[in-house]
């Protein structure tokens, strides 16, 4: 196929004004929930349909939004893109996002990639005590979830040959999160499917074989709901790179 010089994919907003209201966000879901709406180069999918849920902007130096998700367990938002990246093809792959938790109880957070965005997303990885459920067949990215026994940045993983872990201790970063206090967070695909996770420019876990290397992967930021309390995860920038597939 023929080439150009445009062979490195960028994804990047600032988030500098451009935002989804969350008292309006309803659309052909409904009552279901859910259905795309876009914030610049992403598309927000969730349980939209609810007042408590969505993404607006905050007047806070460099432009952030805050990303909330519902009063529900398991219900929220995600700031994404779609199911487009192989790491074979358009790897190597890479997400890095700063964000802010304002609060450690009530939270669950994903930040990296996953093989799923329904317009109804669900979290890709639910946590207990010390036990992740890996939902999604495909992820790799950064959770916080203060259903964990172990309040600190976890680093779970699935798809790949290497057995997805499910004992929250072996992918635990030993970080924990600073309420108010922002970090960022950086995750790397290789071809092969080795994942890297960095935490404020530090690398704290490699894993050969980590995801598959052909399963369709989607990027972003998501914020859901454990109990019956709103949660929300505010975000500074999300970006992320790709190769480009020039055989298609």
């Amino acid at each position: 196929m023929p080439q150009s010089g445009y062979g490195r994919i960028r994804v990047f907003n600032d988030f500098l004004g451009a935002e989804i209201p969350v008292a309006n966000a309803v659309g052909y879901g409904v009552s279901a929930g859910g259905c795309s709406y876009y914030l610049g180069e992403f598309k927000v999918t969730g349980d939209l349909a609810e007042t408590d849920t969505g993404v607006v902007g905050l007047a806070k130096a460099n432009g952030w939004v805050r990303i909330g998700g519902n009063n529900e367990d398991g219900k929220g938002v995600f700031v994404g893109t779609e199911t487009i990246f192989s790491p074979t093809l358009n790897g190597p792959l890479a997400i890095e996002a700063r964000v802010e938790l304002r609060i450690l109880t009530t939270t669950s957070v994903f930040i990296g990639f996953m093989s799923v965005n329904a317009d109804d997303v669900a979290e890709p990885v639910t946590s207990t005590g010390t036990t992740l459920t890996l939902v999604a067949a495909g992820l790799a990215g950064f959770i916080y979830d203060s259903q964990l026994t172990a309040l600190e940045w976890h680093m779970p993983y699935n798809g790949g040959t290497a057995t997805g872990p499910t004992a929250s201790n072996d992918v635990d970063s030993d970080i924990l999160p600073v309420a108010a206090e922002s970090v960022v967070l950086r995750v790397e695909i290789d071809r092969n499917g080795t994942v890297r996770w960095y935490i404020d420019g530090v690398l704290k876990q490699t894993v050969a074989n980590a995801v598959s290397t052909t399963t369709l992967q989607c990027a972003g930021v998501g914020a859901w709901g454990t109990t019956t309390t709103a949660t929300d995860i505010d975000c500074d920038y999300i970006a992320i790179e790709a190769e480009r597939d020039w055989t298609v």
